[in-house]
């Protein structure tokens, strides 16, 4: 059984919130596109689904989009 690829991504603060590390990961083109996937419940964080679109995400944590997940770093 093959271990789960998870790519990882370098932010240079403290933390990110959440959409805007959908659009510094290219997973959307606008804040706007962000806000209405996390409100649709169709990202989640560490695992768990996440509805509100200022969650600071810091490092370790891990964001699931459209079957792709990526750890902050």
């Amino acid at each position: 059984m093959k271990k789960e690829e998870i790519e990882e991504i370098e932010i240079n603060t403290e933390f990110i919130k959440l959409d805007q590390f959908l659009k510094w990961t290219n997973f959307v083109i606008s804040g706007a596109e962000a806000k209405l996937f996390i409100q649709e419940g169709q990202v989640k964080v560490n695992g768990d689904t996440e509805t509100r679109r200022g969650k600071k995400l810091y490092s370790g944590d891990i964001v699931e989009f459209k079957g792709e997940k990526v750890k902050i770093k």
